[in-house]
Protein backbone atom coordinates (compact mmCIF):
# COMPACT_ATOMS: atom_id res chain seq x y z
CA UNK A 1 0.00 0.00 0.00
CA UNK A 2 1.60 3.54 -0.97
CA UNK A 3 2.51 5.72 2.18
CA UNK A 4 -0.55 8.16 2.83
CA UNK A 5 2.56 10.97 3.73
CA UNK A 6 4.38 13.38 1.56
CA UNK A 7 7.07 15.20 3.33
CA UNK A 8 7.26 19.01 2.92
CA UNK A 9 10.78 20.16 2.35
CA UNK A 10 11.65 23.07 -0.13
CA UNK A 11 14.78 24.40 -0.07
CA UNK A 12 15.19 27.12 2.75
CA UNK A 13 17.33 29.98 0.75
CA UNK A 14 15.36 29.84 -2.62
CA UNK A 15 12.27 32.47 -2.82
CA UNK A 16 8.80 32.05 -2.28
CA UNK A 17 6.77 34.85 -2.57
CA UNK A 18 7.20 37.90 -4.46
CA UNK A 19 5.39 41.31 -3.21
CA UNK A 20 6.34 44.21 -5.13
CA UNK A 21 10.43 44.60 -4.70
CA UNK A 22 10.09 42.25 -1.43
CA UNK A 23 11.27 38.63 -1.79
CA UNK A 24 10.31 36.32 0.91
CA UNK A 25 12.24 32.88 0.99
CA UNK A 26 10.95 29.55 1.89
CA UNK A 27 12.95 29.81 5.46
CA UNK A 28 11.35 33.20 5.83
CA UNK A 29 7.57 31.73 5.71
CA UNK A 30 8.63 28.97 7.59
CA UNK A 31 9.57 31.31 10.51
CA UNK A 32 6.01 33.21 9.93
CA UNK A 33 3.95 30.59 9.47
CA UNK A 34 5.55 29.27 12.74
CA UNK A 35 4.88 32.52 15.24
CA UNK A 36 1.24 32.00 12.93
CA UNK A 37 0.82 28.63 14.75
CA UNK A 38 1.60 30.25 18.33
CA UNK A 39 -0.57 32.91 18.10
CA UNK A 40 -3.56 31.08 16.73
CA UNK A 41 -2.68 28.25 19.74
CA UNK A 42 -3.19 31.40 22.39
CA UNK A 43 -5.84 32.87 20.81
CA UNK A 44 -8.46 29.93 21.07
CA UNK A 45 -8.02 25.90 21.82
CA UNK A 46 -8.62 24.25 18.50
CA UNK A 47 -8.43 20.40 17.95
CA UNK A 48 -7.58 18.94 14.74
CA UNK A 49 -10.55 18.71 11.85
CA UNK A 50 -11.88 22.65 13.08
CA UNK A 51 -12.81 24.87 10.26
CA UNK A 52 -10.89 28.10 10.06
CA UNK A 53 -11.58 31.09 8.06
CA UNK A 54 -9.02 33.00 5.70
CA UNK A 55 -10.60 36.23 5.28
CA UNK A 56 -7.88 38.51 3.39
CA UNK A 57 -6.58 39.73 0.30
CA UNK A 58 -3.48 37.72 -1.13
CA UNK A 59 -0.28 38.61 0.59
CA UNK A 60 2.35 37.44 3.16
CA UNK A 61 -0.58 37.30 5.88
CA UNK A 62 -2.97 34.71 3.36
CA UNK A 63 -0.27 32.57 2.59
CA UNK A 64 1.12 32.23 6.46
CA UNK A 65 -2.24 31.73 7.26
CA UNK A 66 -2.64 28.75 5.28
CA UNK A 67 0.49 27.14 6.08
CA UNK A 68 -0.22 27.61 9.68
CA UNK A 69 -3.35 26.11 9.42
CA UNK A 70 -2.06 23.14 7.34
CA UNK A 71 0.80 22.14 10.02
CA UNK A 72 -1.63 22.07 12.60
CA UNK A 73 -4.36 20.10 10.79
CA UNK A 74 -6.64 22.73 10.93
CA UNK A 75 -9.28 22.89 7.97
CA UNK A 76 -9.25 26.23 6.11
CA UNK A 77 -11.76 27.83 4.49
CA UNK A 78 -11.19 30.78 2.16
CA UNK A 79 -13.54 33.31 2.20
CA UNK A 80 -14.16 35.87 -0.45
CA UNK A 81 -13.65 39.23 0.66
CA UNK A 82 -15.79 40.84 -1.81
CA UNK A 83 -18.92 39.14 -0.64
CA UNK A 84 -21.54 41.15 1.85
CA UNK A 85 -22.00 40.17 5.27
CA UNK A 86 -24.88 38.03 5.53
CA UNK A 87 -22.89 35.64 2.36
CA UNK A 88 -20.29 35.82 4.62
CA UNK A 89 -21.88 35.23 7.79
CA UNK A 90 -23.52 32.30 5.82
CA UNK A 91 -20.36 30.79 4.71
CA UNK A 92 -18.95 30.98 8.07
CA UNK A 93 -22.18 29.21 9.13
CA UNK A 94 -22.18 26.61 6.31
CA UNK A 95 -18.48 25.09 7.32
CA UNK A 96 -19.37 25.00 10.98
CA UNK A 97 -16.04 27.85 11.27
CA UNK A 98 -14.68 28.10 15.23
CA UNK A 99 -12.26 31.30 14.00
CA UNK A 100 -11.88 33.20 11.48
CA UNK A 101 -8.38 34.93 10.55
CA UNK A 102 -8.21 38.17 8.90
CA UNK A 103 -5.46 41.09 8.29
CA UNK A 104 -5.63 44.84 8.62
CA UNK A 105 -7.50 45.34 5.51
CA UNK A 106 -10.43 42.77 6.45
CA UNK A 107 -10.72 42.73 9.89
CA UNK A 108 -14.23 45.32 9.77
CA UNK A 109 -15.35 42.94 7.79
CA UNK A 110 -14.39 39.56 10.53
CA UNK A 111 -16.09 41.47 13.27
CA UNK A 112 -19.15 41.03 12.19
CA UNK A 113 -19.69 37.69 11.35
CA UNK A 114 -21.05 36.46 15.08
CA UNK A 115 -17.40 33.99 15.11
CA UNK A 116 -14.16 34.99 17.33
CA UNK A 117 -11.61 37.00 15.03
CA UNK A 118 -7.46 36.60 14.96
CA UNK A 119 -5.95 39.53 12.95
CA UNK A 120 -2.63 37.90 11.60
CA UNK A 121 -0.44 40.59 10.85
CA UNK A 122 2.95 41.00 8.63
CA UNK A 123 4.93 41.53 12.82
CA UNK A 124 3.88 38.29 13.05
CA UNK A 125 7.72 37.64 11.82
CA UNK A 126 9.02 39.20 15.47
CA UNK A 127 6.37 36.06 17.42
CA UNK A 128 8.60 33.26 18.86
CA UNK A 129 8.60 30.07 16.71
CA UNK A 130 6.14 27.57 18.06
CA UNK A 131 6.49 23.69 18.20
CA UNK A 132 5.22 24.11 15.06
CA UNK A 133 8.82 25.01 13.38
CA UNK A 134 8.80 23.01 10.32
CA UNK A 135 6.85 22.44 6.82
CA UNK A 136 6.01 19.21 8.05
CA UNK A 137 3.88 15.74 6.33
CA UNK A 138 0.88 16.25 4.41
CA UNK A 139 -1.54 13.08 5.17
CA UNK A 140 -3.04 12.60 1.78
CA UNK A 141 -6.33 11.16 3.41
CA UNK A 142 -7.15 13.99 5.72
CA UNK A 143 -9.19 17.07 4.23
CA UNK A 144 -7.33 20.18 3.77
CA UNK A 145 -10.04 22.91 2.72
CA UNK A 146 -13.29 23.70 2.23
CA UNK A 147 -14.15 25.91 -0.72
CA UNK A 148 -17.35 27.37 -1.57
CA UNK A 149 -18.02 26.94 -5.72
CA UNK A 150 -17.99 30.74 -7.24
CA UNK A 151 -22.22 30.64 -7.39
CA UNK A 152 -22.68 32.62 -10.10
CA UNK A 153 -25.82 31.36 -10.98
CA UNK A 154 -27.12 29.84 -7.63
CA UNK A 155 -26.35 29.57 -4.07
CA UNK A 156 -22.08 27.92 -3.34
CA UNK A 157 -21.79 24.62 -2.14
CA UNK A 158 -18.64 23.74 -0.03
CA UNK A 159 -16.20 21.70 -1.93
CA UNK A 160 -14.36 19.62 0.61
CA UNK A 161 -10.82 18.71 -0.59
CA UNK A 162 -8.22 16.50 0.96
CA UNK A 163 -4.14 16.98 0.71
CA UNK A 164 -4.57 13.90 -1.78
CA UNK A 165 -6.39 16.39 -4.31
CA UNK A 166 -4.33 19.02 -4.07
CA UNK A 167 -1.35 16.64 -3.98
CA UNK A 168 -2.31 15.13 -7.57
CA UNK A 169 -3.27 17.57 -8.95
CA UNK A 170 -0.23 19.70 -8.32
CA UNK A 171 1.87 16.75 -9.57
CA UNK A 172 -0.17 16.11 -12.64
CA UNK A 173 -0.09 19.79 -13.67
CA UNK A 174 3.46 19.67 -13.27
CA UNK A 175 4.03 16.60 -15.74
CA UNK A 176 1.86 18.10 -18.14
CA UNK A 177 3.20 21.81 -17.93
CA UNK A 178 6.85 21.22 -16.83
CA UNK A 179 8.65 23.03 -14.32
CA UNK A 180 11.53 25.11 -14.36
CA UNK A 181 13.50 25.54 -11.71
CA UNK A 182 13.71 29.25 -12.03
CA UNK A 183 9.66 29.10 -12.61
CA UNK A 184 7.60 32.49 -11.55
CA UNK A 185 4.32 31.84 -11.57
CA UNK A 186 2.43 35.68 -11.78
CA UNK A 187 -0.69 34.91 -9.72
CA UNK A 188 -3.39 37.57 -10.45
CA UNK A 189 -6.15 35.40 -9.33
CA UNK A 190 -7.94 35.45 -5.57
CA UNK A 191 -6.11 32.73 -3.22
CA UNK A 192 -10.05 32.16 -1.74
CA UNK A 193 -9.95 30.86 -5.45
CA UNK A 194 -9.52 27.57 -6.08
CA UNK A 195 -7.28 28.64 -8.85
CA UNK A 196 -5.19 31.25 -7.26
CA UNK A 197 -4.53 28.41 -4.18
CA UNK A 198 -3.57 26.06 -6.37
CA UNK A 199 -0.57 28.02 -7.58
CA UNK A 200 0.48 27.89 -4.08
CA UNK A 201 0.01 24.44 -3.24
CA UNK A 202 2.10 23.76 -6.49
CA UNK A 203 4.78 26.07 -5.80
CA UNK A 204 5.22 24.92 -2.28
CA UNK A 205 4.93 21.33 -3.55
CA UNK A 206 8.12 22.43 -6.28
CA UNK A 207 10.39 24.95 -4.50
CA UNK A 208 9.64 27.46 -7.35
CA UNK A 209 8.49 31.04 -6.63
CA UNK A 210 5.05 33.06 -6.78
CA UNK A 211 4.87 36.80 -7.56
CA UNK A 212 1.68 38.40 -6.43
CA UNK A 213 -0.16 40.89 -8.56
CA UNK A 214 -2.94 43.41 -7.70
CA UNK A 215 -6.26 41.14 -7.45
CA UNK A 216 -8.89 43.45 -6.45
CA UNK A 217 -9.95 45.09 -8.51
CA UNK A 218 -7.45 43.67 -11.03
CA UNK A 219 -4.96 46.08 -12.25
CA UNK A 220 -4.35 46.22 -16.33
CA UNK A 221 -1.94 48.20 -16.33
CA UNK A 222 0.10 46.97 -13.71
CA UNK A 223 -0.14 43.11 -15.04
CA UNK A 224 1.21 44.23 -17.97
CA UNK A 225 4.02 46.39 -16.18
CA UNK A 226 5.03 42.56 -14.60
CA UNK A 227 4.46 40.75 -17.62
CA UNK A 228 6.92 43.34 -19.81
CA UNK A 229 9.10 44.05 -17.37
CA UNK A 230 9.89 40.85 -14.35
CA UNK A 231 10.61 37.04 -15.47
CA UNK A 232 7.02 35.88 -15.20
CA UNK A 233 7.27 32.50 -16.47
CA UNK A 234 3.52 31.46 -15.95
CA UNK A 235 0.64 33.23 -15.23
CA UNK A 236 -3.15 31.83 -15.12
CA UNK A 237 -5.82 34.29 -16.18
CA UNK A 238 -10.07 34.38 -17.17
CA UNK A 239 -10.33 34.95 -20.73
CA UNK A 240 -11.64 38.57 -20.19
CA UNK A 241 -8.75 39.54 -18.46
CA UNK A 242 -6.07 38.05 -20.85
CA UNK A 243 -8.68 40.52 -23.44
CA UNK A 244 -8.23 43.67 -21.34
CA UNK A 245 -4.44 43.48 -21.07
CA UNK A 246 -4.27 42.48 -24.69
CA UNK A 247 -6.27 46.12 -25.54
CA UNK A 248 -3.97 47.82 -23.28
CA UNK A 249 -1.11 46.50 -23.60
CA UNK A 250 1.68 48.68 -25.09
CA UNK A 251 5.27 46.99 -24.98
CA UNK A 252 5.79 43.47 -25.55
CA UNK A 253 5.92 40.75 -22.61
CA UNK A 254 9.23 39.13 -21.10
CA UNK A 255 9.95 36.33 -23.63
CA UNK A 256 10.31 34.19 -20.40
CA UNK A 257 6.94 33.67 -20.48
CA UNK A 258 6.55 30.40 -21.74
CA UNK A 259 2.87 29.51 -20.77
CA UNK A 260 -0.70 31.63 -20.29
CA UNK A 261 -3.04 29.48 -18.73
CA UNK A 262 -6.52 30.68 -19.78
CA UNK A 263 -9.32 29.23 -17.40
CA UNK A 264 -12.89 29.65 -15.59
CA UNK A 265 -15.12 30.04 -18.65
CA UNK A 266 -14.16 29.06 -22.54
CA UNK A 267 -12.32 32.18 -24.71
CA UNK A 268 -14.06 33.54 -27.94
CA UNK A 269 -12.56 31.90 -31.02
CA UNK A 270 -11.90 36.25 -31.71
CA UNK A 271 -9.62 36.07 -28.52
CA UNK A 272 -7.97 32.57 -29.72
CA UNK A 273 -7.16 33.14 -33.01
CA UNK A 274 -5.82 37.31 -31.59
CA UNK A 275 -3.19 35.04 -29.40
CA UNK A 276 -2.14 32.94 -32.55
CA UNK A 277 -2.06 35.52 -34.60
CA UNK A 278 -0.03 37.54 -31.97
CA UNK A 279 2.16 34.46 -31.07
CA UNK A 280 1.21 34.43 -27.38
CA UNK A 281 1.50 30.89 -25.75
CA UNK A 282 -1.69 29.82 -24.47
CA UNK A 283 -2.98 27.29 -22.91
CA UNK A 284 -6.91 26.79 -22.61
CA UNK A 285 -8.10 24.88 -19.36
CA UNK A 286 -11.02 23.43 -17.91
CA UNK A 287 -11.09 22.79 -14.14
CA UNK A 288 -13.62 23.61 -11.30
CA UNK A 289 -13.45 23.53 -7.66
CA UNK A 290 -14.45 20.30 -7.43
CA UNK A 291 -11.74 18.51 -8.69
CA UNK A 292 -8.94 21.01 -7.18
CA UNK A 293 -9.14 23.38 -9.80
CA UNK A 294 -7.17 21.72 -13.40
CA UNK A 295 -8.54 18.86 -15.01
CA UNK A 296 -7.98 18.95 -18.84
CA UNK A 297 -5.29 21.54 -20.93
CA UNK A 298 -4.33 22.15 -24.57
CA UNK A 299 -0.77 23.06 -24.73
CA UNK A 300 -0.29 26.19 -27.02
CA UNK A 301 0.83 23.76 -29.98
CA UNK A 302 -2.85 22.20 -30.04
CA UNK A 303 -4.60 25.15 -29.70
CA UNK A 304 -3.01 26.17 -32.93
CA UNK A 305 -4.27 23.37 -34.41
CA UNK A 306 -7.29 22.35 -33.02
CA UNK A 307 -9.30 26.07 -31.66
CA UNK A 308 -11.59 25.78 -28.91
CA UNK A 309 -10.68 22.45 -27.33
CA UNK A 310 -9.16 22.20 -23.61
CA UNK A 311 -6.97 18.96 -24.47
CA UNK A 312 -7.12 15.64 -22.55
CA UNK A 313 -7.50 15.15 -19.12
CA UNK A 314 -4.51 15.82 -16.76
CA UNK A 315 -2.84 12.15 -15.83
CA UNK A 316 -4.61 12.28 -12.63
CA UNK A 317 -7.93 12.63 -13.89
CA UNK A 318 -10.20 10.52 -16.32
CA UNK A 319 -13.23 12.55 -18.53
CA UNK A 320 -16.21 10.83 -19.96
CA UNK A 321 -19.43 12.42 -22.27
CA UNK A 322 -22.89 10.77 -21.27
CA UNK A 323 -25.75 11.13 -23.47
CA UNK A 324 -29.40 12.12 -21.29
CA UNK A 325 -29.49 8.18 -20.72
CA UNK A 326 -26.06 7.83 -18.97
CA UNK A 327 -24.46 5.69 -21.99
CA UNK A 328 -21.20 7.28 -23.21
CA UNK A 329 -21.83 9.50 -26.22
CA UNK A 330 -20.17 8.87 -29.80
CA UNK A 331 -17.15 11.50 -30.54
CA UNK A 332 -18.73 14.66 -31.87
CA UNK A 333 -21.87 14.05 -29.54
CA UNK A 334 -22.48 16.41 -27.10
CA UNK A 335 -23.41 15.38 -23.66
CA UNK A 336 -22.69 15.93 -19.58
CA UNK A 337 -19.16 16.08 -18.76
CA UNK A 338 -18.14 13.29 -15.79
CA UNK A 339 -14.96 13.40 -14.05
CA UNK A 340 -12.67 10.79 -11.87
CA UNK A 341 -9.60 10.69 -10.63
CA UNK A 342 -7.44 11.22 -7.19
CA UNK A 343 -8.11 15.07 -7.56
CA UNK A 344 -12.02 14.91 -6.96
CA UNK A 345 -13.68 16.17 -3.96
CA UNK A 346 -14.59 13.94 -1.11
CA UNK A 347 -17.94 15.58 -1.26
CA UNK A 348 -19.93 18.75 -0.37
CA UNK A 349 -19.54 19.80 3.37
CA UNK A 350 -23.00 19.33 5.45
CA UNK A 351 -24.79 18.67 2.21
CA UNK A 352 -25.43 14.64 1.68
CA UNK A 353 -28.19 15.21 -1.03
CA UNK A 354 -26.02 17.48 -3.25
CA UNK A 355 -23.24 15.05 -2.78
CA UNK A 356 -25.04 12.36 -3.77
CA UNK A 357 -26.10 14.04 -6.66
CA UNK A 358 -22.82 15.23 -7.63
CA UNK A 359 -20.65 11.66 -6.84
CA UNK A 360 -22.29 8.69 -8.46
CA UNK A 361 -20.71 5.49 -9.18
CA UNK A 362 -17.18 6.57 -8.73
CA UNK A 363 -17.74 9.80 -11.15
CA UNK A 364 -18.20 13.54 -10.42
CA UNK A 365 -21.08 14.81 -12.72
CA UNK A 366 -20.16 17.94 -13.78
CA UNK A 367 -23.12 19.51 -15.23
CA UNK A 368 -20.89 21.15 -17.36
CA UNK A 369 -22.16 20.02 -21.67
CA UNK A 370 -19.12 19.19 -23.75
CA UNK A 371 -17.78 16.64 -26.73
CA UNK A 372 -14.74 14.59 -27.08
CA UNK A 373 -13.70 14.34 -29.95
CA UNK A 374 -12.00 11.22 -32.25
CA UNK A 375 -8.39 11.55 -30.41
CA UNK A 376 -10.26 11.74 -27.14
CA UNK A 377 -9.56 16.01 -26.78
CA UNK A 378 -12.07 17.63 -24.85
CA UNK A 379 -14.21 20.66 -26.10
CA UNK A 380 -16.50 22.57 -23.65
CA UNK A 381 -19.94 23.97 -24.80
CA UNK A 382 -21.78 25.01 -21.86
CA UNK A 383 -22.41 24.79 -17.72
CA UNK A 384 -25.65 22.75 -17.84
CA UNK A 385 -27.13 25.56 -15.29
CA UNK A 386 -26.95 28.12 -18.24
CA UNK A 387 -29.09 25.81 -20.86
CA UNK A 388 -31.67 27.90 -22.11
CA UNK A 389 -34.54 25.86 -23.04
CA UNK A 390 -37.30 27.80 -25.37
CA UNK A 391 -40.19 26.26 -27.32
CA UNK A 392 -37.99 22.41 -26.94
CA UNK A 393 -34.91 23.78 -28.67
CA UNK A 394 -32.07 23.85 -27.04
CA UNK A 395 -30.25 26.93 -27.21
CA UNK A 396 -26.37 27.90 -25.62
CA UNK A 397 -25.95 31.09 -24.47
CA UNK A 398 -21.74 30.75 -25.11
CA UNK A 399 -22.81 30.63 -29.27
CA UNK A 400 -25.37 33.71 -29.15
CA UNK A 401 -22.58 35.38 -27.06
CA UNK A 402 -20.38 34.33 -29.49
CA UNK A 403 -22.47 36.24 -32.02
CA UNK A 404 -22.79 39.51 -30.32
CA UNK A 405 -18.95 39.74 -29.38
CA UNK A 406 -18.49 39.92 -33.16
CA UNK A 407 -20.35 43.06 -33.44
CA UNK A 408 -18.28 46.13 -33.68
CA UNK A 409 -20.13 47.87 -31.19
CA UNK A 410 -20.12 45.52 -28.75
CA UNK A 411 -16.95 44.49 -26.16
CA UNK A 412 -18.64 41.23 -24.18
CA UNK A 413 -21.91 40.31 -23.84
CA UNK A 414 -23.58 37.43 -20.94
CA UNK A 415 -26.93 35.82 -22.63
CA UNK A 416 -29.61 34.49 -20.19
CA UNK A 417 -32.90 32.47 -20.40
CA UNK A 418 -35.98 34.00 -18.35
CA UNK A 419 -38.74 32.38 -17.33
CA UNK A 420 -41.99 32.68 -20.33
CA UNK A 421 -45.14 31.29 -19.98
CA UNK A 422 -45.69 30.67 -23.02
CA UNK A 423 -42.17 29.53 -24.03
CA UNK A 424 -40.85 28.24 -20.84
CA UNK A 425 -37.88 30.37 -21.53
CA UNK A 426 -37.10 33.32 -23.76
CA UNK A 427 -33.80 34.75 -24.46
CA UNK A 428 -32.27 38.20 -23.59
CA UNK A 429 -29.08 39.93 -23.02
CA UNK A 430 -26.69 42.06 -21.73
CA UNK A 431 -24.07 43.64 -23.59
CA UNK A 432 -21.49 45.71 -23.02
CA UNK A 433 -20.44 48.82 -25.65
CA UNK A 434 -17.14 50.02 -26.63
CA UNK A 435 -15.91 52.79 -26.41
CA UNK A 436 -17.23 55.70 -28.70
CA UNK A 437 -19.95 52.99 -29.70
CA UNK A 438 -23.66 54.17 -30.64
CA UNK A 439 -25.49 50.95 -31.95
CA UNK A 440 -29.11 50.28 -30.80
CA UNK A 441 -30.88 47.12 -29.47
CA UNK A 442 -33.22 47.22 -32.98
CA UNK A 443 -29.57 47.23 -34.95
CA UNK A 444 -28.08 44.55 -32.91
CA UNK A 445 -31.00 41.89 -33.20
CA UNK A 446 -31.24 42.86 -36.80
CA UNK A 447 -26.99 41.98 -36.91
CA UNK A 448 -27.83 38.78 -35.10
CA UNK A 449 -30.90 37.55 -37.51
CA UNK A 450 -28.19 37.43 -40.33
CA UNK A 451 -26.14 34.65 -38.42
CA UNK A 452 -28.44 33.01 -35.70
CA UNK A 453 -31.67 30.95 -35.68
CA UNK A 454 -34.71 33.12 -35.20
CA UNK A 455 -35.51 31.24 -31.92
CA UNK A 456 -32.01 32.19 -30.70
CA UNK A 457 -32.07 35.47 -31.25
CA UNK A 458 -32.78 37.59 -27.92
CA UNK A 459 -36.06 38.85 -27.21
CA UNK A 460 -34.65 41.84 -25.15
CA UNK A 461 -31.01 43.30 -24.93
CA UNK A 462 -29.82 45.77 -22.73
CA UNK A 463 -26.91 47.68 -23.43
CA UNK A 464 -24.21 48.60 -19.96
CA UNK A 465 -20.69 50.29 -20.06
CA UNK A 466 -19.27 47.54 -18.14
CA UNK A 467 -20.75 43.75 -17.24
CA UNK A 468 -20.45 42.92 -13.70
CA UNK A 469 -17.44 40.47 -12.82
CA UNK A 470 -15.94 37.92 -10.09
CA UNK A 471 -12.80 38.57 -8.70
CA UNK A 472 -11.34 35.87 -11.25
CA UNK A 473 -12.79 37.43 -13.84
CA UNK A 474 -15.93 36.00 -14.45
CA UNK A 475 -19.07 37.02 -15.95
CA UNK A 476 -21.64 37.07 -12.85
CA UNK A 477 -24.73 36.14 -14.14
CA UNK A 478 -26.66 36.37 -11.38
CA UNK A 479 -25.52 40.36 -11.04
CA UNK A 480 -25.86 40.74 -14.94
CA UNK A 481 -29.58 39.57 -14.30
CA UNK A 482 -30.26 42.38 -11.66
CA UNK A 483 -28.83 44.48 -14.47
CA UNK A 484 -31.20 43.14 -16.86
CA UNK A 485 -34.39 43.14 -14.83
CA UNK A 486 -33.42 46.93 -13.00
CA UNK A 487 -33.09 48.41 -16.79
CA UNK A 488 -36.06 46.75 -18.16
CA UNK A 489 -38.50 48.05 -15.13
CA UNK A 490 -37.15 51.53 -15.77
CA UNK A 491 -38.51 51.06 -19.08
CA UNK A 492 -42.00 50.24 -18.12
Amino acid sequence: MCDPKRHINPEPDKTFLILGDQGVTFAGMNRFASGGCGMIKRCKPLKPGDKVGILMTNGLPFVGSLLALMRMRLIAVPLNTRLTEPELRWQVGNANCRLVLCDSSTIAQADGLGVDVLELRQQSYIEPQSEYNDYGWMNLDDDFAIIHTSGTSGRPKAAILTYGNVYRSARGSAKLLGHLENERWLCVLPLYHVGGLSIILRSLIYDTAVEFGPTAPFDVDETNRTLSANPITLVSLAPTMLQRLLDAKTRPWNPQLRLILLGGEAPSPELVERCIAEELPIATTYGLTEAASQVATALPDLVGRKPGTVGKALNCAKVRIIDERGADAPPGVPGEVLVSGDTVMRGYYGDPAATAAALRDGWLHTGDTGYLDEDDDLFILQRRSDLIVSGGENIYPAEVERALRKHPDLSEAVVLGLPDEEWGQRVVAVAQTAVGASASEEQIRGFLRERLASYKVPRQIVLVDALPLTASGKIQRRAARRLFEDAISCRE
